[in-house]
């Protein structure tokens, strides 16, 4: 891509806030030349320097569709991020680190702040972009997705330009949060693919040299989890089991969800599914932030959320003058 492309792009974003430290995270909120309210964030993982590991978060909507229980970034939803829009979040940080070349030995850019990328067929166009625009050996694309039912042309697309671009070098996240299809059906309100679905289209994604599918759960005491379901479905040769808190959100906190995850890493009241998933052959990963994460606000669409009340606060403010 060439400069004036780049600093065009650039010049079309709009930093509103940024909070955070940058030893830890950063989260940064912008407003596009198209009026969206974006919010992006990069983080290191303590005492990994950055040039070992960089993670950029990146949205793909403005506002979310699905309402997640425990996730802020659906409490509205507006429009699809366009791929200027996407590009652009990446290239402000890249450009303020490092440039075009990204001397990072692991460099994820994951496209799981706010919104569904599996709804946005933008996102593919970036990841087509990605390899011919930065000049970064250790890039990694990441994936985090609900899976909606409708977009399994979007699904093969992406596959196609795994294989094209990225052996080896992606990491493809389904959420997962319960084994109970009622409950993940209320956990995640909108029609999604069932585990047949996702264990067909994983299978088919894992190639020689790939790495695993990631089957996530933020695993909160109130959600039920079986581990006999998951070895039911899923080959533990091609899909791993990641585990992480619930984050203290407004919506988690609003829909009573807590944590069975603690900030060592500990799990508590469904340690047994853990000991069971490890027991059959499955690798688990219980993957803990650092706290200082919550404070910043780095979670899903925590800081646009505090931004939005604080609008909110400042409208409904009045001064009253005396008239005499």
């Amino acid at each position: 891509m060439e400069f004036t492309e780049v600093k065009g792009l650039l010049n079309d974003l709009k930093i509103v806030a940024s909070y955070g430290k940058e030893d830890i995270a950063m989260v940064y909120l912008a407003e596009s030349k198209n009026g969206a309210l974006i919010e992006f964030v990069e983080s290191i993982q303590p005492p990994i320097p950055r040039e070992k590991k960089w993670v950029l978060i990146v949205s793909t909507m403005d506002g979310c569709p699905v309402g997640c229980m425990m996730c802020d970034a659906g409490g509205y939803y507006k429009r699809k991020l366009t791929e200027e829009e996407i590009l652009a979040q990446i290239l402000f940080l890249t450009n303020k680190r490092y440039g075009m070349s990204v001397p990072v030995e692991k460099f994820k850019i994951q496209f799981a702040r706010v919104g569904e990328p599996a709804l946005n067929d933008n996102v593919l166009g970036v990841l087509e972009k990605l390899p011919h625009m930065l000049d970064a050996p250790g890039l990694m694309p990441s994936i985090s997705t609900v899976a909606p039912v409708g977009r399994e042309g979007w699904f093969e697309r992406l596959l196609e330009i795994k294989n094209k671009y990225y052996i080896g070098r992606f990491q493809m996240q389904f959420s997962i949060h319960s084994t109970s299809k009622e409950q993940r059906d209320r956990i995640i309100p909108v029609k999604k693919w069932g585990f047949e679905e996702i264990t067909k289209y994983g299978e088919r994604f894992v190639q020689k040299g790939d790495r695993k599918v990631t089957l996530n759960f933020a695993l909160a005491q109130e959600n039920e989890v079986d581990a006999s379901v998951i070895m039911e479905y899923f080959d533990p040769e091609k899909f791993l089991i990641k585990i992480t808190p619930v984050n203290p959100t407004y919506r988690a906190v609003e829909n009573g969800l807590n944590s069975d995850v603690d900030e060592r890493g500990l799990v508590f009241k469904h340690r047994k599914f853990v000991a069971e998933l490890e027991k059959n052959g499955y690798e688990v990963i219980i993957s803990v932030g650092e706290l200082e994460e919550n404070k910043i606000g780095s979670n899903c669409g925590q800081y646009v959320q505090r931004h939005l009340a604080a609008q909110r606060k400042l409208e409904n403010s009045y001064v009253f003058v005396r008239q005499d």
